[in-house]
This record gives structure tokens, sequence and C-alpha cells, in this order.
């Protein structure tokens, strides 16, 4: 299968049954991430719109759909693993829709970029850009989180080339 993405075909290479599980790697090829992007839906074209600009970076990304956290939280342990792996603590979620909750998936040392405020009124395009949904925002925030000081006991990401 593949996923739609600006009008294009992504190949992610994903089956129905890792979609009937609610979360599946977009990009499997990246063996050992140091940063996961995770999207829900629309949200899902910013984050493969995004892995280019990370990897001329030399930042190792893994891309995550996520479209049902209920659907995911039943899996088994080790497919929530295989997906996303508790040793990297860098994670971004884009969720064009409130951050409550996604504290479970991101963990004390990612970050949700979302909308947790209401009442912009422009075209969609203007009003999600004005909330930081641009594929530069997302680069900028993912680059941040491999910046900044992990919690204590959490593993520290891998230096970047530059």
């Amino acid at each position: 299968m593949g996923a739609i993405v600006n009008g294009l075909v992504y190949h992610g290479g994903f089956t129905a049954e890792e979609l009937r599980r609610g979360a599946y790697v977009l990009n499997r090829r990246e063996a050992d991430p140091e940063l996961i992007l995770i999207g829900t839906g629309s949200e899902v074209p910013l984050i493969v719109a995004a892995e280019p600009a990370l990897r001329q970076r030399g930042v190792r990304v893994r891309l995550v759909s996520m479209p049902s956290w209920e659907l995911f939280a039943q899996q088994s342990a080790e497919y929530r693993e295989s997906v996303l792996p508790r040793a990297v603590k860098a994670r971004l979620a884009v969720e064009a829709a409130r951050s409550f909750g996604w504290e479970r998936w991101v963990g004390s040392d990612g970050d949700v970029l979302s909308v947790d405020r209401f009442g912009a009124s422009a075209p969609g395009d203007l009003v999600m850009k004005e909330y930081g949904f641009s594929v530069d925002h997302v680069v900028e925030r993912a680059l941040a989180l491999l910046e900044r000081p992990r919690a204590v006991g959490s593993r520290r990401a891998s230096p970047r080339c530059r």
C-alpha cells in the first residue's frame, strides 16, 4: 500500500495489517533512528516532507503514521517497540489538534507540534502556517529536540554530522 501525500503516492510499503494496528513505520530503511516524527493523518505529508531536510543535516529519522492511538495501545509490547523504540527519546508528534494525550507516545523528552488554542479565522493554509505547520518549523522543532538536554536516565541521541 502507499499513502497519498500532496497528490502523490508515497510508497511506504505498509500493509493493511499495519494500518489495523494503529501505527506503522513509513520509512523502514532507517534501522537505527535518533529521531522519530509521528503524524496522524493530514499531518503525515509534513513529516514526509521534513525527512529530506533532516537527512541532509545528518539526522537519522524514522517516520511513523499513527492513525489510531487506541488500536496501537492494544498491540503487543513487541510491536509497539518495533514502531516506537524506547531507546529513541527524541520524538516529535505533529497533530493539527490538541496536544492532550500525546505525552504517552512522545515521552518526557519528546515534543508535540499541535493546536492548543482556537479562534483563528483565515484560509486553511494560512491558519496552519500561523500555527507552525510548515516543513521548516517541523525541521526546526525536530532539531531542537536533538539539542535539548535529556531527562535523568535518558539516552542522549548520538551526535549528528554537520
